[in-house]
């Protein structure tokens, strides 16, 4: 974000900041052996429907570049950064997936194949370069105090020489929020066994029930001014929003609100999505909320009402996601033109 793009093009503070990107260009990380050795080791695994399935195998790959870094985590980076859009620009300059400035992009901007010119443009070269700087500064910061892949990530957002200087995690607002929301959002991108049950659950429930009979209304959040009706996110938006957990307003965009439970591990107060491509969480378009049984609470369609519906009656389950205060609050809000919305002005010094 916008902390560690400044500092790629003013420096981060003087001729010690020179010295530092002086380090980083010399001891650019050897992709090719530190890659072989880490998918020796294995990995963590992708939640499945969490990553655009263009972009599946990349992460899975590269996520796995070094210790400090993991698949989930480096897709939780590359949704926080862009929402997986490659052509995102931010107001700043940044470009790409993995929305690396200009001056950063021409020191370590890679084509793994060694086919052709990086293209920042190209998520084939975004993903790799993205893993690879990554690990740059998990070695740059490796000397410092505390969580290795705290550091990694602030090394990223604010520049390595602010984390060396800070001996950890700088007080930079922004680099806190940064390295808090994408260590929360790899929890929503992490296959998992077992999930812990969410205390919210019986609450949003409570109040999706209230809402039974209620007519359908597209683009309704239960606003005075809509006669207080409600399409799908819209009501999942108000139940979660009942008991304290604010989520965003779109479907597509609330699947990421926490882990994902598989289809025999569902609980009530579960989200359970539905999508026009089961290999791509983009193309959601519907979301209920599970009350246990096969059945949800669904505001399914213009001239019907908020009603129980089999979880199988809209044809395309797509998966179910079990919100979390954490992972709810870690979602970016993310720019039309791609980018962050919410992110912090960029750095003068």
């Amino acid at each position: 974000m916008t902390l560690r793009r400044a500092w790629a093009l003013l420096g981060g503070g003087g001729m010690a900041a020179v010295g530092v990107l002086l380090f980083l260009v010399i001891g650019t990380y050897s992709a090719s052996g530190s890659l072989a050795q880490a998918q020796a080791q294995g990995s963590v695994q992708l939640a499945p429907g969490t990553v655009p399935s263009a972009y599946t195998s990349l992460i899975q790959k590269w996520g796995t570049l070094c210790p400090e870094l993991t698949p989930p985590l480096l897709a939780a980076q590359m949704y926080q950064e862009s929402g997986f859009n490659p052509a995102a620009v931010s107001p700043v300059g940044a470009q790409g997936m993995a929305q690396f400035m200009p001056a950063t992009w021409a020191i370590y901007g890679m084509d793994p194949t060694h086919t052709h010119t990086p293209d920042v443009w190209n998520p084939a070269d975004a993903i790799p370069s993205a893993a690879s700087y990554d690990c740059q500064l998990a070695k740059d910061t490796k000397s410092v105090p505390g969580n290795h892949t705290a550091n990694m990530l602030a090394a990223y957002n604010a520049g390595p020489y602010a984390v060396i200087s800070a001996g950890g995690v700088p007080s930079f607002s922004e680099t806190r929020n940064y390295v808090s929301s994408i260590t929360k959002l790899a929890q929503s991108f992490t296959g998992a066994t077992t999930i812990t049950f969410s205390a919210q659950a019986a609450g949003a429930i409570y109040y999706a029930q209230s809402k039974l009979g209620t007519p359908y209304l597209w683009g309704g959040e239960g606003l005075a001014s809509q006669g207080y009706r409600f399409d799908c996110s819209g009501l999942a938006q108000a139940a979660y929003a009942s008991v304290g957990i604010t989520l965003p307003r779109v479907a597509a965009d609330q699947w990421y609100a926490g882990p994902h439970p598989t289809r025999s591990q569902l609980q009530p107060g579960d989200l359970v999505f539905f999508s026009h491509d089961p290999h791509d969480p983009a193309q959601i378009h519907h979301v209920g909320i599970y009350i246990g049984g096969g059945i949800m609470i669904n505001a399914p369609h213009t001239g019907a009402v908020i009603r129980y519906d089999s979880i199988d009656s809209e044809g395309d389950y797509f998966g179910a996601t079990r919100v979390t205060a954490g992972g709810a609050s870690a979602l970016p809000t993310l720019q039309p033109g791609g980018g962050i919305a919410n992110g912090a002005a960029p750095a003068t010094s």
